[in-house]
């Protein structure tokens, strides 16, 4: 039978291998400085400064690049949220401590960078930007603050297993939001600092996804049941965000972050690397939610599909609107004439 642990007990039987993790971590992360990916040239100064306020005539980036800049640089600015959350859970002694805050220290760069880029280039709002980081670092994030769990404040109670596993996807996912939000931006200088900040996601994702294997072969039935608990309530921390439907919508239809990225990027991958549908060693009820999270993988697929559809129908509506206006400028131009 499958033992269980307390959270005092996980942390102790892991922290062998949060030190083997942290000094593999050491020897492949590369430092980079923010401020050289930065075009300063660029920049000039504001009205308060006598110079010109933001017009959003300046920006050089497309409405999918900037809506997926700005999604991702808030969601990196609620970076004290995080690293209470997983102060609260990973505890702050020994190894566990020193991660916790040597992975702050390099997520903090990755806002600095962002911010930095956008205002010097005049790509975003910066009023706009600043009165939604407001917004947004005040109302704070937990993953128990997911809305589909409101009425049910138990559920999502968090756990150690709770907050590695979901990281585990998080990191993952946000490196994908980065890398193709890099691309989407059709700036080298842009491409090349998300592509740097990826890099750090996916280290990160690779320290919490083997953390999680250790503990799914010292625990795997408390282990599965964290798994099912986020992997069915999946957010990214960005849901906070003011009208982060709206954003995820135009993000999603410009390819930068969907349901099959989601998919096929971020969910099998990891639960390949984990071999969720290959152990044998879930019992009693962690076994009925390994078969459960199988169900859980079709649903996706459907929604993917559903998603498809969805997007080629509102390409076409984009498509069909902007046919009519080019003819109603030609006529219009024709009519001057």
């Amino acid at each position: 039978m499958s033992k269980e642990l307390s959270d005092l007990q996980l942390l102790h039987e892991l922290e062998p291998v949060v030190e083997k993790q942290i000094n593999r971590h050491l020897t492949m992360r590369k430092d980079w400085n923010p401020h050289d990916y930065v075009p300063w040239s660029d920049g000039k100064n504001y009205y308060a400064l006598g110079g010109q306020d933001w017009d959003p005539e300046q920006s050089p980036l497309s409405e999918v690049a900037r809506m997926a800049m700005l999604t991702n640089l808030l969601t990196e600015d609620n970076l004290p949220s995080y690293h209470r959350e997983i102060a609260m859970n990973f505890s702050m002694d020994g190894p566990w401590g020193f991660w916790v805050n040597r992975w702050t220290a390099e997520e903090n760069r990755h806002g600095i960078a962002l911010r930095d880029y956008l205002v010097v280039t005049r790509s975003i709002d910066p009023v706009e930007l600043e009165e939604l980081r407001m917004e947004q670092v005040t109302r704070g994030f937990s993953p128990g603050q997911n809305e589909q769990l409101e009425g049910d404040a138990d559920l999502f109670a968090e756990s150690l297993f709770d907050s590695v596993i979901y990281v585990t996807f998080q990191e993952l996912a946000t490196r994908v939001s980065h890398r193709n939000t890099g691309k989407a931006c059709n700036d080298p200088v842009a491409d090349q600092l998300l592509g740097r900040i990826s890099a750090d996601e996916n280290l990160h994702m690779i320290f919490y996804r083997d953390v999680t294997a250790a503990g799914l072969e010292i625990c795997p039935n408390q282990a599965m049941r964290s798994l099912h608990k986020v992997l069915t309530n999946f957010k990214m921390p960005g849901y906070t965000i003011p009208d982060f439907r709206r954003k995820a919508v135009v993000i999603a239809t410009g390819g930068i972050y969907d349901p099959r990225i989601h998919l096929d990027d971020i969910v099998m991958p990891v639960l390949k690397k984990w071999r969720i549908f290959e152990r044998d060693d879930f019992t009693g009820e962690a076994a009925g939610m390994q078969e459960d999270l199988y169900r859980h993988v079709e649903e996706l697929k459907d929604a993917c599909e559903k998603f498809e559809i969805a997007k080629e129908r509102r390409l076409e509506r984009v498509r069909q609107v902007a046919e009519k206006r080019a003819k109603k400028n030609l006529l219009v131009s024709s009519s001057a004439s």
